[in-house]
């Protein structure tokens, strides 16, 4: 009879962990339009808001109410995808673990942005930096992972600087730490 805890070789082991990084990039290249998706909304968002602030438009915030489709369409797509999913892996559960926390962090920072005047855009980029650098990681994807990095360095950028300009610094992060790497990985050929 064969033990429960077979002892695996150091080749089996290697194997084990290449195979559930493949997964997991093959699970996150899949899921690549949530980046594409989030990249140009708010991309979007951030222009509409640059130009309606310099045009002294009364309500320039009104051009965020672009993310409730969004968030729509996102919830949608997850729940067609997860009827579909056929295997995951530990790194997969991780990255979905982290990406679900995010957007918890996102909601909270939105909803209760009033008691910092709504100065939103470099805390946003900076906590995006976090599971944009990770899962790019994870699954071994340098664009993501240096979008990330991009997404944290504009994040402090606007901290320097004031008004509009934080929102035109945030659509160039947005688009260089979401969007231009969801399309890449959409792309690539792995």
């Amino acid at each position: 009879m064969e033990t429960e805890n077979q002892i695996l070789s150091t080749q089996q082991s290697l194997d084990i962990i290449t195979k559930m990084i493949r997964q997991a990039h093959g699970n996150v290249k899949r899921s690549s339009i949530y980046l594409i998706l989030w990249g140009a909304v708010i991309t979007l968002a951030n222009l509409g808001m640059f130009g309606l602030m310099w045009s002294e438009y009364p309500r320039p915030y009104l051009v965020w109410l672009i993310a409730v489709p969004a968030w729509i369409l996102t919830i949608y797509i997850s729940y067609r995808r997860g009827k579909n999913v056929s295997a995951r892996s530990h790194l997969d559960r991780i990255n979905a673990i982290l990406w679900y926390s995010y957007g918890i962090a996102i909601f909270t920072l939105t909803f209760f942005g009033y008691k910092i005047n709504y100065q939103l855009n470099p805390i946003i980029l900076i906590v995006s930096a976090i599971p944009t650098f990770v899962s790019g990681t994870i699954i071994k994807f340098r664009p993501l992972a240096i979008g990330g990095i991009l997404l944290w360095v504009f994040g402090i950028l606007c901290f320097l600087v004031g008004g509009p300009w934080q929102y035109l610094l945030g659509a160039i992060a947005v688009t260089s730490g979401y969007l231009i790497p969801g399309l890449m990985l959409r792309n690539n050929p792995d």
